[in-house]
């Protein structure tokens, strides 16, 4: 679902980089009071929205290091909506939140940098599912573009 967000160009290092410079450019760009903002009662807000990225992308980029280094341990799901409500987010500053996606994103990026060719081949299991390391990595990039384009669409209308 995510993946198909991207064009399949091997790039995967440039839609990261821009991404996050979009994001963060976006993020502020917007007033405060939406931050906090709910389109309905159940779901998150953007600040909500942006840790479960951080918190995604870190859980990704692990199984990416598994995998790349041939680790054959299946690792398990995560259960996101717990992640969410314990993510303390509707405490923290967005420069802050932003500070850490920009510590994480550029770990991930130089995570990415290191695999060669053979090491983005790998494959491993996690949640029960087949994939490849180059797949995580995509994961992330059009995650994001996902979530960003549910802002848009959701949140600021």
């Amino acid at each position: 679902m995510y993946i198909s967000l991207l064009p399949d160009d091997g790039l995967l290092l440039k839609h990261l980089k821009e991404n996050f410079d979009k994001t963060k450019e976006f993020i502020f760009s917007l007033p405060e009071e939406k931050l906090t903002y709910r389109y309905a009662k159940d779901k998150w807000n953007i600040k909500e929205i942006l840790v479960h990225i951080i918190d995604d992308e870190r859980i990704y980029a692990y199984r990416a290091l598994c995998f790349a280094r041939n680790d054959k341990t299946e690792l398990p799901g995560f259960e996101q909506d717990d992640y969410a409500t314990f993510s303390n987010a509707n405490n923290r500053s967005i420069e802050n939140i932003l500070n850490e996606y920009e510590s994480v994103r550029n770990a991930t990026i130089t995570l990415f940098e290191s695999f060669d060719k053979t090491a983005l081949l790998r494959e491993g299991v996690a949640n029960k599912n087949k994939v490849t390391v180059r797949a995580l990595g995509y994961h992330l990039a059009g995650h994001e573009l996902h979530h960003i384009n549910i802002i848009k669409e959701k949140y600021l209308n």
